[in-house]
């Protein structure tokens, strides 16, 4: 949501699309930089002033590109952009680490970490249109604004809540330590998972419109295609928040991404009719969501003492890196071989993935995988 407010507001300030692109990139990549750190930051000071800071200082830095002239050099815009991805507060990797002492049976827990990727699906849905709109009512400007204040209010209702206020820092001796969350060779191999998955996003996500564009001959007939993908991650979420109870998060993991590669490699030959396309990707979709959390369901059990919320934000930061990654090759391959070479990118990236979590299998059994001193 705040990625295409930047994008629409830089493109209203310069007129260009690579000045937009760039302050987007930049912002999406700080986004994946800041991300750790500040996850390890929250492990030893807290959630509660960590998240407020953070927010206030990403809120004053969208204040601050509201009011940029537009005849002020680039690199403004960009440099500012930088700095709000880097001031992204992880409220998402604080939310999930609290889960566990929520919900302490195993169950409940894997329904709630699909219920709560579900729900972010709807983000995905509905904030691009709604910042779109709220654009095209008043000004860009006016848009980021609002952004803002919903971050900023959003931010400090979450950590306000009384489980945000207990600290859990580790202690002085984990906190030496070097390598932090990453020690665990879980947390690589679920780093590595999800890296394959944003990867996946970014690629389909440049491959859908292409093929958009193909059959219409409008990038804008992609929104409904994009639509129905996070409309199909997002049952799948609901049904294992409903029913998933039983499913083991190792092989959920596993199932999930081989049910991803068959899914989105159904694209290729889907890319030539609208209605097909439709069909495939609201089934495809399904199985997104459902492999995130399986991830998620891992990332207590297997992150070293005091660094979970650090864990958290290693996945996200995986899943944004992917995703930029993916979308920056999707680009060229669509540009030299068409849509299907990019969702063969996508596909082939959770084919890769879903080979090295078998093969790691053993790294995903806490058991057989204890904390590396």
């Amino acid at each position: 949501m705040l990625g295409i407010g930047l994008m629409v507001h830089t493109l209203q300030l310069t007129g260009s699309f690579a000045a937009a692109g760039v302050v987007t990139g930049g912002y999406g990549l700080a986004v994946g930089v800041g991300s750790p750190p500040l996850g390890r930051l929250i492990d030893r000071r807290g959630h509660r002033w960590v998240l407020v800071a953070s927010a206030s200082v990403q809120a004053a830095l969208l204040g601050a590109i509201v009011v940029v002239p537009g005849h002020a050099p680039t690199v403004v815009p960009v440099l500012l952009a930088i700095g709000i991805g880097l001031a992204t507060p992880p409220v998402g990797a604080s939310l999930r680490t609290q889960l566990p002492s929520l919900l302490p049976d195993p169950g409940a827990l894997n329904r709630a970490y699909a219920l709560e990727t579900s729900i972010n699906e709807l983000t995905w849905v509905g904030g691009p249109p709604l910042v779109l709109a709220l654009g095209a009512m008043w000004s860009t400007g006016a848009a980021l604004a609002a952004v803002g204040l919903v971050l900023i209010v959003s931010t400090i209702a979450f950590a306000a809540q009384p489980v945000s206020r207990v600290r859990t820092a580790a202690p002085i001796a984990d906190r030496r330590r070097r390598g932090g969350a990453l020690r665990s060779p879980t947390i690589r191999t679920l780093t590595f998972a999800l890296l394959a998955l944003g990867v996946l996003l970014g690629a389909d996500e440049v491959a859908v419109t292409a093929s958009a564009r193909a059959l219409s001959g409008s990038a804008s007939s992609a929104g409904p295609l994009l639509a129905l993908w996070a409309a199909g991650s997002f049952g799948g979420g609901l049904l294992v928040a409903r029913f998933g109870d039983r499913i083991r998060p190792v092989s959920g993991l596993t199932v999930g991404l081989v049910a991803l590669a068959i899914g989105h490699l159904a694209l290729i030959p889907a890319a030539g009719s609208f209605a097909a396309l439709a069909a495939v990707l609201l089934g495809a979709g399904a199985a997104i969501a459902p492999t995130e959390a399986a991830a998620y369901a891992m990332v207590d059990s297997a992150a070293p003492a005091g660094t979970v919320t650090e864990a958290f934000s290693w996945l996200y930061t995986a899943i944004a890196v992917g995703s930029a990654g993916g979308a920056a090759a999707a680009g060229i391959l669509v540009a030299r071989l068409g849509p299907a070479a990019a969702f063969a990118l996508g596909g082939g990236a959770c084919v890769v993935a879903a080979v090295v979590t078998a093969s790691r299998a053993a790294t995903l059994t806490p058991a057989l995988c204890p904390d590396p001193a």
